[in-house]
C-alpha cells in the first residue's frame, strides 16, 4: 500500500528531477574527449537531439518512480530504484551537453514528467509481471531511439556520441534486467501505442 511518507519522497524526487541540477556518480562518458569543430547547423542539430534525449530521461525518471511506487515485490522496487539512479546520471550527462552546444532544455519537461509518472504508476498497479514487461519494452524502444540518434549526430561530435553510446548500453541493461525478473511481453497494440507516444515526445522536444 502507498503511504504518505512515500508520496512525499516521490514528490520531492519529482521537484529535484525537474528543477535541480542532476549529478553523476560515474565519470562523464565524454570527459576525456575534445570538442569538435561544427558549423551552426550541426551544433543546432546536435543540441536538439541531446535535448530530446534529456526529455527522454525525464520521462524515464518519472516512469521508474511511478512503477516503484506501486510495485508489489520489494526486490522489484529495489531494482527500479537502482535503474532510476542510472537515469539520473543520464540527466546530468545530457543536460550538460545541451548547454555546451548552446542549446536549451525542453520547456515541456514538466508535462512529460507528469504524464510519465501517471503511466508508470498505472503499470505498477497491473502487477509486477506487467510492470516489468512495460519497463522492458520501454527500454527496448529507447535503445532503438538512441541508435537512430547515433546515425543522426554529426560524425565529428565525439562527445555527444560517447554519451549516447553509454546511455544505450545502460538502457539495454535495464531491459534485460526487467526481462530476467519475469517481465511479460506486452500485446502488440500496447507496443504500437508506446511508439506513437514516444514519437510525439521526440518530435516536440526536438523543437521546444
Amino acid at each position: 500500500m502507498v503511504n504518505l511518507d512515500r508520496l512525499i519522497v516521490e514528490f520531492d524526487k519529482g521537484l529535484r528531477t525537474l528543477f535541480s541540477q542532476a549529478h553523476s556518480v560515474r565519470p562523464y562518458p565524454d570527459a576525456n574527449l575534445p570538442d569538435a569543430t561544427m558549423d551552426e547547423a550541426e551544433k543546432s542539430n546536435a543540441a536538439a537531439l541531446m535535448r530530446v534525449n534529456h526529455s527522454g530521461e525525464i520521462c524515464a525518471q518519472a516512469l521508474y518512480q511511478g512503477q516503484a511506487l506501486t510495485a508489489r515485490d520489494p526486490a522489484v522496487q529495489q531494482k527500479l530504484q537502482q535503474a532510476a539512479q542510472e537515469e539520473t546520471e543520464h540527466l546530468a550527462w545530457t543536460a550538460r551537453r545541451v548547454h555546451e552546444l548552446g542549446g536549451h532544455l525542453s520547456v515541456l519537461n514538466p508535462f512529460w514528467y507528469t504524464g510519465s509518472l501517471a503511466i508508470g504508476a498505472a503499470a505498477g498497479l497491473l502487477g509486477d509481471k506487467w510492470n516489468l514487461g512495460f519497463l522492458s519494452e520501454t527500454e527496448r524502444q529507447v535503445g532503438e531511439h538512441l541508435q537512430s540518434h547515433l546515425a543522426r549526430l554529426p560524425q565529428q561530435d565525439e562527445k555527444s556520441r560517447a554519451i549516447v553510446a553509454q546511455m544505450h548500453t545502460d538502457e539495454i541493461g535495464h531491459a534485460d534486467m526487467a526481462a530476467s525478473l519475469g517481465g511479460a511481453e506486452l500485446p502488440q497494440p500496447v507496443r504500437v501505442a508506446m511508439k506513437l507516444n514516444a514519437k510525439v515526445m521526440t518530435t516536440l522536444s526536438y523543437k521546444v
